[in-house]
């Protein structure tokens, strides 16, 4: 006897309802945010124009903007984010216009040049994401068509940086054959699902929801992560647990540190990443990344320099590297020795892993 339900059909009505709905809340929460953020940067920018010495007044207005924002509603309100929402309102509160170059592309739209004039009205259409990677664009036309082409076509910020990276743009306007180029571009289009587009850093913190540690990790790593945690903890040695899976951001682009830690007796944070698999020259360079962050943005003047520690299985068993900070003040070097755990026990750790 088939287990095969009677009423298919039904049932896919009532998910497909329950997909358009879900997909509408978070067009809403993208609208309302961006629209929230656009009209913050249009207050910005009046305000310092109201200053005697616009430079310095504006950069004041934001660091006390960013203290008050952040005491109130947490995450999200950086100096360098609420300046993104002054440029934001900076580029997109220009007049809209097409020119020749940019209407020859919008030929291979089916939509009209009202419709078109439509979506790039205030009421933007895409999320806080992608406008991020639109407004480095310089050039305005180009800006304008990608951001219709990503509204058309519901271009994933991923897809919308991969028509980017392959000059969509400016192969369609030189081409002569521009449905076959636009038909090559379209190979391999990533869809953002409801449900990954409420994982979206930016909506977490807009609407207030906290962020999980299972939003970016693997079940591998998830296990791997919590031996460590525990590892350290239970070592001593001054560990002192200060943040899993700590996202940092630049622009529109999020990192995850896997595991933060701040050791008392070196003075130091610790930060820990763990790569499954080969270890990779990009993956030293970007824990060098983190330790600049954390020395630049988060370290305190009496603070010692960030450690940075990447973890990996790769094919020739185990593979431990230490990128200590540039410049390293040798006085800690036997400190780090006696404090941090060896490479021996990191190996150990790594390799005993439950199956």
């Amino acid at each position: 006897m088939s287990n095969k339900p009677s009423n298919t059909k039904f049932f896919s009505q009532i998910v497909e309802l329950l997909q358009s709905a879900r997909k509408k809340v978070v067009q809403t929460v993208n609208q309302t945010m961006v629209t929230t953020y656009f009209e913050i940067g249009r207050k910005i920018v009046e305000e310092e124009q109201g200053g005697k010495k616009r430079a310095d007044y504006g950069k004041k207005v934001i660091k006390e903007l960013s203290k008050v924002l952040t005491d109130e509603f947490g995450k999200g309100f950086s100096e360098r984010n609420i300046e993104q929402m002054r440029q934001f309102y900076l580029v997109y509160s220009k007049p809209q216009t097409l020119s020749a170059d940019f209407k020859i592309a919008q030929t291979l739209s089916a939509e009209s040049e009202d419709a078109i004039s439509e979506t790039l009205s205030r009421n933007f259409n895409l999320s806080w994401s992608h406008y991020l990677k639109l407004m480095r664009i310089d050039d305005e036309n180009e800006r304008k068509f990608y951001e219709i082409e990503a509204y058309k076509n519901n271009w994933s910020v991923r897809e919308l940086q991969r028509q980017f990276d392959t000059a969509l743009y400016t192969r369609l306007v030189l081409s002569r054959n521009k449905e076959k180029v636009k038909e090559l571009s379209e190979k391999g289009l990533v869809f953002n699902k409801p449900k990954d587009a409420i994982k979206d850093p930016y909506i977490l913190e807009f609407i207030g929801l906290p962020e999980h540690s299972s939003y970016s990790e693997s079940d591998l790593e998830n296990e791997l992560i919590n031996k460590l945690e525990d590892f350290l903890l239970e070592l001593g040695n001054g560990f002192t647990f200060v943040a899993r899976q700590k996202r940092i951001s630049f622009d529109d682009k999020h990192f995850r540190i896997d595991l933060v830690f701040y050791n008392r007796i070196l003075k130091c944070f610790v930060l820990i990443d763990l790569k499954i698999g080969e270890i990779k020259h990009q993956d030293l360079g970007q824990m060098q990344m983190y330790v600049n962050y954390y020395d630049r943005e988060v370290r305190l003047e009496d603070e010692n320099k960030t450690i940075g520690i990447v973890l990996c299985k790769d094919k020739s068993e185990s593979v431990v590297e230490y990128t200590l900070p540039k410049n390293n003040e040798q006085i800690f070097a036997s400190k780090y020795q006696t404090v941090l755990p060896s490479k021996e026990e990191l190996k150990r750790l790594i390799n005993e892993r439950e199956s």
